[in-house]
């Protein structure tokens, strides 16, 4: 036996570096057939855990960081992932294809990476858990990045059980990632957490300001919010503060960071690919707009290469903008004022009508302050609406995965929300 996890199937983002035979081309054609040179540090953990790497999973080309006007769960490379509750729906994304895969049962475990919701939000409209966790309690290196200051990979399972055994052997420091060093010093027993009384006796903050989105949405997680209570949850209604206040800046730091990470990824990882840096994906989509933007451009990663470097004042502002408002004076500031254990609220909407003309109609979404933030959100299945699954969303302050796992777990086994899909070709009221 060679571990936790030993012969479990477990599907990679493609986006995920293997040292293997399967290519990591975050989904673009510039990067089909390119092989990492090695493993990232998170598949060396799992392969010592002895799990199994049987595929890589679409997603959002260039984990949904190349248009603004993008579809989620469609690369040049994979094309469109579909949702497996409606087949005529989006799965969100990022990790699309990680999300799809997971509740279709096509592998026990599966990765994804969220830089913003690219983890909590497929999982939720897929009808599965999705754990994002503290930045740097998972090393980020071998992983095409966004934007190191919000970049983490996490687990996508059918189970919050499942989740917490493939966190545990996926956590830890990396010497090739700074951000994960402080992970030794609050490693936790996450199978441990597993407890069904993990509600008992905690403060959660109903998170009102990010309800109002989706009526139908609103009223399972009203239901839900009753069962936390009857689990033994004292349940305060809360505003998280600032929300308005680094939607700007936070797309700033990703377009800032976005290109000089590319480049240096390309660097360690694929120095035999044919593209080198962000000017040369440009000018191969151009070269190839008829595979590769057959139905959405690429604004971000033109504005991306624009960039100057990271000593520039515009990135150190907004860098210094998203911290004091989602941290300090964000979620921190909520939970001390109401000495919170965990704040609440729905995931986001139910899955979308897949669209080339529009792009993606979000329904609302909890996945900002957590991920600006560099904080925990664990989502697990809260009920169903015209047959699409939705979540509610657990979120924490640093380092607290070990706590979010017991309160997500009592939550999940009290309530058993989450059931197969049946794969329709369009939505079924009557599921």
């Amino acid at each position: 036996v060679r571990g936790p996890l030993h012969g479990i199937p477990v599907l990679l983002k493609d986006n995920i570096a293997t040292a293997d035979r399967m290519s990591t081309s975050a989904g673009s054609l510039a990067l089909d057939g390119v092989r990492a040179v090695k493993d990232a540090h998170i598949v060396t953990l799992l392969r010592n855990a002895g799990a199994v790497i049987i595929g890589k999973t679409n997603l959002s080309e260039w984990a949904n960081m190349r248009s603004t006007h993008s579809t989620s769960g469609w690369s040049g490379r994979g094309g469109q992932t579909k949702n497996p509750y409606a087949l005529d729906r989006n799965t969100s994304g990022s990790s699309s294809g990680s999300g799809a895969a997971a509740a279709a049962s096509l592998a026990t475990l599966t990765v994804g990476t969220e830089t913003d919701g690219s983890i909590v939000s497929p999982s939720s409209s897929c009808g599965i858990v999705g754990f994002k966790p503290t930045l740097g309690l998972l090393s980020r290196s071998g992983i095409i990045p966004i934007a190191h200051s919000q970049d983490t990979a996490g687990p996508m399972t059918r189970s919050v059980a499942d989740a917490a055994l493939m966190l545990a052997a996926m956590a830890g420091p990396d010497a090739d990632d700074k951000a994960s060093a402080d992970s030794k010093d609050h490693l936790a027993d996450y199978a441990a957490a597993l407890r069904l009384d993990g509600l008992r006796g905690k403060r959660i903050g109903v998170a009102r300001n990010f309800f109002g989105s989706n009526d139908a949405v609103d009223a399972i997680i009203e239901k839900e919010l009753a069962l936390l209570k009857a689990q033994g949850a004292i349940l305060v209604d809360v505003k998280v503060p600032n929300v308005d206040k680094y939607n700007d800046s936070e797309l700033q730091v990703l377009l800032y960071e976005f290109a000089p990470g590319l480049e240096a990824y390309l660097k360690n990882y694929a120095p035999h690919a044919p593209v080198k840096n962000m000017q040369d994906v440009i000018a191969f989509n151009e070269k190839n707009a008829a595979r590769e933007m057959p139905y959405f451009k690429q604004e971000h990663l033109v504005a991306a290469a624009a960039k100057p470097g990271l000593d520039a004042r515009e990135y150190r502002e907004a860098l210094a903008n998203d911290l004091r408002y989602a941290r300090d004076e964000g979620i921190d500031q909520v939970m001390k004022e109401h000495k919170l254990d965990a704040l609440v609220a729905p995931t986001g909407g139910p899955a979308w009508l897949t669209d080339y003309i529009n792009g993606d109609h979000y329904g609302g979404s909890f996945s900002t302050p957590a991920a600006v933030a560099g904080y925990p959100h664990i989502t697990v299945p809260a009920g169903f609406t015209r047959g699409l699954p939705v979540g509610i969303s657990f979120v924490g302050g640093a380092w607290s995965e070990a706590a979010l796992i017991g309160m997500a777990y009592a939550y999940e086994q009290a309530s058993k929300r989450r059931r197969a899909p049946v794969y329709p070709a369009t939505i079924n009221p009557k599921l």
